[in-house]
């Protein structure tokens, strides 16, 4: 119950005060190819029931039948804003309407695509019980995951998210699902939003020297 309430009031309240980025986000999303603002690609919720995630449109029309689910920093499918907008996880933000709605928590497992789900072993699939979040520990771990991706070698980027990433972060959720509380999500929120600072930070002053 406290973490559906908090849910709901921090979720009303972030989205309130984002209201003016995600105008600009949608603009420039609009002025580069006229496309829809968001993504709305299938997921697995809690107890596997799918729902339509929220995710400003990083890449191109039709993204789907070009290419796997699985996205590196280059991928050719990514526009202009896109990349903007990946870079500073700007697009997981509209995931919020799905955190107030109910289908997505602040914390939890990530949602899967079917194919991912319909691989879960039968201790994974406990998984579902949760409801699915914008960040875990998986997400903290695999914060760059676009780059693990494009430096694996792998030419076929979702065959190299399934050797070099899935284990792991089935793991790290299994961990989550057996000891999870309100103040365990605290303390993920925290540490993400820590981590992607840290990352943002590091990346700027790389790119200064």
């Amino acid at each position: 119950m406290i973490k559906r309430l908090f849910d709901i009031s921090a979720s009303l309240a972030a989205l309130i005060v984002l209201a003016p980025v995600f105008l600009a986000i949608a603009i420039l999303i609009k002025l580069e190819d006229r496309g829809p603002v968001f993504y709305r690609g299938a997921r697995v919720g809690r107890f596997g029931v799918p729902f339509k995630i929220f995710k400003f449109r990083s890449m191109v029309l039709n993204a789907d039948e070009l290419g796997g689910a699985s996205t590196s920093d280059r991928d050719s499918r990514i526009t202009k804003v896109g990349r903007l907008i990946r870079r500073f996880k700007l697009d997981e933000f509209s995931q919020l309407i799905n955190v107030l709605v109910g289908d997505m928590s602040f914390v939890g497992p990530r949602p899967q695509v079917q194919w991912a789900v319909d691989a879960y072993s039968d201790e994974e699939k406990k998984i579902l019980q949760l409801r699915p979040g914008i960040t875990d520990w998986a997400s903290i771990k695999f914060h760059n995951e676009g780059e693990i991706l494009e430096r694996s070698g792998i030419a076929d980027p979702d065959e190299a998210y399934l050797k070099l990433i899935h284990p792991e972060k089935m793991r790290l959720q299994l961990v989550y699902l057996y000891d999870h509380s309100f103040w365990i999500d605290m303390k993920i929120i925290f540490r993400t939003i820590a981590t992607l600072l840290g990352d943002r930070l590091i990346g700027s002053n790389e790119k200064a020297s």
